[in-house]
C-alpha cells in the first residue's frame, strides 16, 4: 500500500481526535465557555463578577490552544509540556479549570440570588436576573464539562497511557 499523501493523513488524525469523548468534551468546553463569557461580557457587569470572566475567558482560550493542538497532533512542538506529559498537561488545565469555576459558580449563583427580586412582570427596570441566572447554568455546564474531562484524563493517566486519543 503507498504512503498516504500528508493531508490525508491529516484529516484522519482530525476525525479521529474529534470522534473521541475528550475531542466532545473540548469542544463542549469552548462552547459553554463561550457562552459564559459572551454573557458577562455583553451585559454591565461589576465586583467580583470580573473574576468569573477572567476565569471564562483565561480557560476559553487555554482550552482552544490544547483542542488545536491536540487537533492538529501538534503537541510535540510544546516545549516542556507535549510529548510524553501531554497528558499530564492535559489533565492539570482540567483540574485548574474544574477549581477555578467553582468560585465563579458561586459568584454567579450570589449575584443571581441577590437580583432575584426583579424577576418580577411588574418590575420595570432593568434587572440582571436573567443574566446572572444565563451565566451561572453556563458557569455549572462549564465546570462540569471540565471535571467530566478531570475523570477520563485520570483514568488514562491510571491506566499508563501517556496520550490523550
Amino acid at each position: 500500500m503507498p504512503p498516504q499523501p500528508p493531508q490525508t493523513q491529516v484529516r484522519e488524525n482530525i476525525l479521529k481526535f474529534l470522534k473521541t469523548f475528550l475531542g466532545i468534551i473540548r469542544i463542549l468546553q469552548i462552547v459553554f465557555g463561550a457562552g459564559l463569557w459572551v454573557t458577562i461580557a455583553a451585559n454591565k457587569y461589576a465586583g467580583s463578577i470580573h473574576f468569573a470572566l477572567f476565569v471564562a475567558v483565561l480557560f476559553w482560550l487555554l482550552t482552544l490552544a490544547l483542542f488545536f493542538l491536540t487537533l492538529l497532533d501538534k503537541q510535540d512542538l510544546v516545549p516542556l509540556l507535549g510529548g510524553e506529559r501531554w497528558l499530564c498537561t492535559n489533565l492539570a488545565h482540567d483540574v485548574a479549570a474544574a477549581v477555578l469555576y467553582l468560585p465563579a459558580i458561586g459568584i454567579m449563583i450570589y449575584k443571581t440570588d441577590r437580583k432575584s427580586f426583579c424577576n418580577l412582570d411588574q418590575y420595570k427596570h432593568p434587572c440582571m436576573y436573567k443574566v446572572y441566572l444565563t451565566a451561572a447554568v453556563f458557569a455549572c455546564l462549564c465546570c462540569l464539562a471540565y471535571l467530566l474531562s478531570v475523570i477520563y484524563g485520570a483514568c488514562r493517566k491510571c491506566r499508563g497511557e501517556q496520550t490523550v486519543i
